[in-house]
């Protein structure tokens, strides 16, 4: 009689551990970048223009005097 062969399961945990990595750095990146769907981002980013613009208004301004 033929001897029954164990099925080799190393494929499906090989597999299993991929998507389990897969998911995790997923759920990281989505807990990473949290904080850009807040606005903070686009405050800071408008505060930071607002400054520059006024930094060039200034140096222009300076050399029309002159």
């Amino acid at each position: 009689m033929a001897e029954a062969q164990e099925k080799d399961n190393t494929w499906v945990w090989v597999g299993f551990a991929i998507a389990c990595i897969i998911l995790l750095v997923v759920m990281l990146k989505k807990d990473e970048t949290k904080h850009l769907a807040s606005g903070a981002v686009a405050a800071s980013n408008a505060e930071v223009d607002a400054k520059l613009a006024k930094k060039h208004a200034g140096i222009g301004a300076n050399k029309v005097a002159e």
